[in-house]
Parts: structure tokens; C-alpha cells; sequence
């Protein structure tokens, strides 16, 4: 029987801010049978897209993305906010839904023509999914996919990537 993830994330209203509604995913992870769950969902699409490694951003890009790196025997490449790398690194800026940053990965952390997934665990605007995704391709890489837990259909991230297949295991429209 198929797992509705939905009824297992916590909304959060006005958190961060006021008029926000947070999705909080940590009701699954705290449940080692759902985050199983979750994990080889998305390690399934990731798979069937070919993937050779598997690309998460900081934070909670790591929870989602190590586990299906895992469960795939593949690498898995954090992309990190500044200051955090210790070697020569490869910077995007990006836009969040309440706020800005930026990210930067290991200029060796992508081989030339690796088929990479990003993994992460909500696209809104999908500023981090551009950020990320300008980082592999900068770096060589080909960005076969993305995948979410959550995604929020009304902010309309997806339209920004035409010709990208994106996956998301639940998916909300406004509150």
C-alpha cells in the first residue's frame, strides 16, 4: 500500500515569518520506517533517470540526498553555503521564498558528463534548485533530475525548468 507522505508533514503557520506556512518534514524522519520510505522513493526515480551521483544543498539537501546516494551505491556532492569548503570551490547566488544566498561546491566534485540528480527536500520559488543546477552544469555536469519531498505547486519553481524532470513526493497548492 502506497504511503500518503502528506499526512506525515507538519504545517507550521506564520514560521518563519508571518504569512508562511512551513511544511516540517522531521515528523518523517523521526519515523525510520517513513524516512526508509522516502528515501527509496526517491531513489527509485533517481535510478530510473540514470543517475552516477547525487547532489544535495545545505541543510536539509543532506538528509534527503546522503540516503539515496546510499541506497544507490552512488556519490553524493553537498553543495554548500559559503565559507564551508575547504578547497577551491564554484559559487551560484540564489533567491529564497524570504531571503538570499549562496552556494558553492568543490570544483572537482563534478566529473565532466556525470549524470547527476539533485535531491532536496522542498522546491518553492526553486531559486536553490537554479543555484544548484548552474553549479553541476558549470562545473561539467548534466543535471538529469530533481527531487523533493515537497513541492509548492502555487510558487510555480517547476515552470522555471521546462525541460528538467522534476519529482516530488507530495505536492501542495497554497495553505
Amino acid at each position: 500500500m502506497a504511503i500518503d507522505f502528506k499526512e506525515h508533514i507538519a504545517s507550521v503557520k506564520d514560521f518563519p515569518n508571518k504569512g508562511i506556512i512551513f511544511r516540517d518534514i522531521t515528523p518523517i524522519l523521526q519515523d525510520g520506517k517513513l524516512y526508509r520510505a522516502a528515501t527509496h522513493e526517491l531513489a527509485e526515480y533517481a535510478k530510473s533517470r540514470g543517475a552516477e551521483v547525487i547532489v544535495g544543498p545545505e541543510a536539509r539537501g543532506f538528509i534527503v540526498g546522503c540516503p539515496v546516494a546510499t541506497e544507490l551505491g552512488i556519490g553524493f556532492v553537498p553543495a554548500r553555503k559559503p565559507h564551508k569548503l575547504p578547497r577551491e570551490v564554484e559559487s551560484a547566488s540564489y533567491d529564497l521564498e524570504y531571503g538570499s544566498n549562496v552556494l558553492e561546491m568543490h570544483k572537482d566534485a563534478i566529473k565532466p558528463g556525470q549524470k547527476v540528480v539533485i535531491c532536496d527536500d522542498l522546491m518553492a520559488t526553486a531559486g536553490t534548485l537554479h543555484a544548484t543546477k548552474e553549479l553541476i552544469e558549470n562545473l561539467g555536469g548534466e543535471v538529469v533530475g530533481a527531487a523533493f519531498y515537497i513541492e509548492l505547486t502555487d510558487l510555480k519553481g517547476r515552470e522555471q525548468f521546462p525541460d528538467l524532470d522534476i519529482y516530488s513526493l507530495v505536492k501542495y497548492h497554497g495553505a
